[in-house]
């Protein structure tokens, strides 16, 4: 019998993916992926479009979306699933979030060219094409011209919170981040939270004030995940009775060396982690 596979956190074009959102869902059929969400970053116009790929071949597709929230030890990612195509508050903070996004990115631009790089932003959307500009194009422009070796190497010299072009974000506030897509009906969890090593007795809080806040769940099994991040963030779910969820943060051609459904190859969502998000949301009075 073939192993299919369940895949929570996935991006598209829409954001800084590499796949539009009926490619994305395409390749997860392929992938025997079953149940996919499509959670890009600061923006729902990819939904619709995954959402009718998704009943044409015959992937289940959950509409979500990945919002940044500001914390003392940096950005914190929160994911929201089963958020509404017509979430207008949702939609119109994400709007002000892409145009602070925009400008943000010509900063950036702007800063690599007085560093004596000389991309152009027209670069930058020629490798976006019609999504959502982010630092990971930028990124790649840097490779493609040899001025880094590979994207960790262009985050950690240029375009990360201490590289050389760092240009602030604007990002909600936790409170601001959890309330928006609750009230939009979302079920959010926190992301990746080992991804960045945040302080663990800082994290312990973080994850108690934003349960606090109305968070349902903890994104525990992740590309980034080794088995130990992921039984710490097992226990600390269920210490907080929080739900589990995961996915592979899967970007396409921007972070090639993740798949969708696996992850680096080891990853695995099992499949009582949907179940009981879908139970979480009945009982909550909440479609799915």
């Amino acid at each position: 019998m073939t192993r299919t596979y369940i895949d929570l956190h996935t991006h598209s074009t829409s954001s800084d993916g590499g796949d539009s959102p009926s490619e994305l869902i395409s390749l997860a059929r392929k992938a025997g992926v079953t149940t996919l969400a499509l959670t890009d970053h600061d923006t729902i116009d990819g939904v619709e479009e995954a959402m009718e790929a998704g009943r044409k071949l015959g992937v289940n597709v959950i509409p979500g979306c990945e919002l940044s929230v500001a914390t003392e030890h940096g950005e914190l990612h929160l994911v929201g699933l089963w958020t509404s195509p017509d979430a207008t508050r949702l939609k119109q903070a994400m709007h002000d979030l892409q145009e602070h996004r925009t400008t943000r990115n010509l900063h950036i631009v702007q800063k690599l060219q007085a560093l004596d790089i000389p991309i152009t932003y027209e670069d930058v959307l020629e490798i976006a094409g019609t999504g959502s500009v982010g630092r990971p194009h930028i990124a790649r422009v840097l490779m493609d011209k040899g001025y880094v070796r590979s994207m960790y190497h262009a985050f950690e010299v240029y375009l990360g919170d201490k590289g050389l072009a760092h240009v602030p974000k604007k990002v909600l506030s936790p409170k601001e981040g959890v309330t928006l897509l609750r009230e939009e009906g979302a079920t959010v969890s926190i992301a990746h939270m080992y991804l960045h090593r945040y302080p663990l007795d800082w994290l312990e809080d973080m994850v108690a004030t934003l349960a606090g806040f109305g968070m349902d769940a903890i994104e525990a099994y992740h590309s980034e995940h080794d088995a130990r991040s992921t039984r710490k963030a097992v226990d600390l779910a269920a210490r907080h009775g929080l739900a589990l969820t995961g996915g592979s943060d899967y970007h396409g051609a921007i972070k090639p060396d993740i798949r969708l459904g696996r992850g680096k190859g080891g990853l695995y969502v099992p499949p009582f982690v949907l179940d009981d998000l879908i139970a979480l949301r009945r009982k909550q009075g909440l479609p799915v």
